[in-house]
């Protein structure tokens, strides 16, 4: 079956702000000009731009210069050091989902202890819950844990779920909220997903936030309309429909209190598992419109710096010409994530991004 842009499709389509600047990997979020005669003032804005951003974590950035000679060369060298401490990286995850024993999961971990990982990418895995403290004690440190569901509050009486506050005991990082198949499978809704989503956060543990439409939504046209409902969950941008006394409890337990914790996953459910993955533009159409709607109801600095990565059948032949897309981030890794030398491939598909800068 065919697949068609969303931007073909019948129904109400998003303003796509044009106005953002984009330079390889990084967008843009400051750019320092150099010519030899002002060494000084080069570093005075490098110095600034540092302070400046000591206490959060700072936008893509990129430095232009022109000049010549070993002045220059130095002057470039020093930039890449900033680009390289200053931006965000490539993210790439892995969900086992409910796959695996303690015999395929050691020989899983072995593989990526010696897997040749590019230097400028976040990896995180996500094992069953019975096998992460298992991973976590043989895996590198390179390489971080990721749990695949939490409770919406503190433990306590809650047959079969796992809180915040174990996994972060037993050395998990991050979370995978709103999955589809927890969505679809299980039957969570978008605001009970964004209450948890918004608990993991007020506990610092970071959330991997992921949405995306059904086949027939995407053939309907509806896959903006419910992407961005779903991203409206973790935002919190229901007060309208909130009770003024109960408005301080809905903003405790249901708003996004950090989004520099947060990874937003677009994962079409029609392309997980299925073997048919969206193209490159179609994927790059959902995030241009994801960040726009952040942009719009966040902040145009969220909408910079937060990563939007892709999932949905990615695997080793198809990563490098995702990666290439200006607002692919990164990837959420099903099946493949299973086979430690793939998915080293598949984190290097970094590299494409960077040609193709």
């Amino acid at each position: 079956m065919a697949f068609v842009p969303a931007s073909q499709l019948s129904g109400p389509k998003p303003a796509i702000s044009s106005s953002t600047q984009f330079s390889g990997l990084r967008r843009s979020c400051f750019k320092l000009e150099h010519s030899p005669s002002s060494t000084q003032s080069f570093f005075h804005q490098i110095d600034s731009h540092l302070r400046f951003s000591s206490a959060r974590r700072s936008c893509r950035g990129v430095v232009s210069m022109a000049g010549s000679g070993k002045e220059e060369r130095d002057l470039v060298d020093f930039g890449k050091m900033i680009l390289l401490a200053q931006s965000d990286y490539f993210f790439v995850g892995g969900n086992w989902k409910c796959n695996g024993t303690k015999d395929s999961i050691s020989k899983l971990v072995s593989d990526l202890n010696s897997a040749k990982l590019e230097a400028d990418v976040d990896v995180v895995v996500s094992p069953p819950f019975v096998y992460i403290d298992q991973v976590k004690n043989s895996l590198t440190d390179r390489i971080e844990i990721s749990a695949q569901n939490s409770w919406v509050g503190k433990g306590g009486a809650f047959t079969g779920e796992i809180s915040v506050e174990q996994l972060k005991d037993i050395g998990c990082k991050w979370v995978i909220l709103g999955h589809s198949e927890r969505r679809h499978v299980i039957g969570e809704d978008d605001q009970f997903i964004g209450k948890k989503a918004a608990y993991a956060l007020t506990q610092n543990l970071k959330v991997i936030a992921c949405i995306g439409e059904k086949l027939d939504e995407r053939e309907t046209g509806k896959t903006f309309d419910v992407c961005f409902q779903q991203m409206k969950a973790f935002a919190g941008r229901l007060l309208l429909l909130i009770d003024v006394s109960s408005l301080v409890d809905y903003i405790v337990t249901n708003m996004v209190v950090n989004w520099d914790d947060v990874v937003i996953a677009y994962e079409p459910v029609w392309a997980i598992g299925t073997g048919k993955v969206a193209t490159p533009q179609q994927a790059q159409e959902v995030h241009v419109a994801v960040r726009d709607w952040i942009k719009k109801n966040v902040s145009a600095e969220v909408a910079s710096k937060t990563r939007i990565i892709y999932g949905g059948s990615v695997n080793g032949s198809n990563c490098a010409e995702l990666a290439k897309e200006e607002d692919i981030d990164g990837f959420l890794v099903g099946g493949a994530s299973l086979k430690g030398p793939e998915f080293a491939t598949i984190v290097n598909a970094v590299t494409s991004k960077k040609v193709a800068a």
